[in-house]
């Protein structure tokens, strides 16, 4: 007989697909973890996971498992926090996945509130580009920049934002005149790797690039450092630039428009502790929705 104990290691090792990353996190050995997912295999009478050279995957009957143990977990989930608490204490930890300017520039700063009116709360902050899929996801809300199609999320828009080119003056004083979109190809340019360029609307200027662009990197906050050093020209989100005041736009009458969409999966949505952190990225981008914006 299943009990929630068995499928929290179930989720563990289908969340994580190593048995030391599960171990990690339910703070046991790995070992253990082994021996619990043989025992409920034996118990269901199936193979739950197949071990692969690239990790734990689940089978069809380890698929069909998982969403009535995410059900089980988030029942267990809530009842600790209706029951564990004292008052309306909010404990336990919440991870959210962004990409890297959203989470180093925005909510960063903004985590000071969460923490004040929640000090037993713990905020795991990962920035990645996150990819929704229809598997169990390490995450608690995810910030990404497509619309996720997975029924296993909920999603919602959360804020637009503006993206503009930007160098330092001294660049633009020591390289050639910048008039207008073609004369990037004289010019350096810091710009995103192109099978990882996660704003579609930039493909626009690909074909006025430099070929090939030198400088290549999948972190904004790179793109953004090399910039204010004077190193080229760098496509950044207008909350970042516009408080660097060693940056200027270029080329100001280009400006691109991309979207933050949030993303729940549906087993977490419900949890107070979920929703305290959700209540804190609506805040944040309402106070910062000029800066997102450009507006003065």
């Amino acid at each position: 007989m299943l009990s929630a104990d068995d499928l929290q290691y179930f989720l563990a090792v289908a969340r994580h697909r190593r048995l030391t990353s599960a171990a990690a996190q339910l703070g046991v050995d790995h070992t253990t973890v082994g021996r619990r997912i043989t025992s409920l295999e034996k118990s269901v009478g199936q193979r739950l996971f197949d071990r692969t050279p690239n990790g734990w995957e689940l089978t069809e009957g380890g698929r069909r498992l998982l969403a009535p143990a995410e059900l089980v977990a988030t029942a267990v989930a809530s009842a600790e926090e209706q029951l564990g608490g004292r008052g309306c204490t909010l404990t336990g930890s919440v991870r959210v996945v962004c990409p890297d300017g959203f989470g180093a520039f925005l909510l960063a700063p903004a985590l000071g509130q969460l923490h004040d009116a929640h000090p037993e709360l713990t905020m795991e902050l990962i920035t990645a580009t996150p990819h929704i899929a229809n598997t169990v996801q390490a995450f608690d809300l995810a910030v990404i920049q497509h619309e996720p199609s997975s029924p296993r999320v909920q999603s919602r828009h959360l804020t637009d934002y503006l993206i503009r080119l930007y160098a330092t003056p001294e660049y633009l004083a020591t390289h050639p005149p910048l008039r207008s979109a073609e004369n990037l190809r004289q010019h350096v340019v810091i710009w995103h790797l192109e099978d990882m360029l996660d704003v579609p609307q930039l493909r626009s200027l690909h074909a006025l690039l430099p070929s090939p662009v030198h400088i290549q990197s999948t972190n904004l906050v790179a793109h953004w450092q090399a910039a204010a050093a004077g190193v080229g020209i760098a496509p950044l989100p207008q909350f970042i630039a516009a408080q660097d005041q060693r940056l200027v736009p270029v080329l100001p009458e280009l400006e691109f428009r991309s979207t933050y969409w949030l993303a729940l999966p549906r087993e977490h949505a419900r949890l107070a502790r979920v929703r305290a952190v959700e209540r804190v990225l609506d805040d944040l981008v309402a106070a910062r929705h000029d800066d997102l914006l450009g507006r003065s």
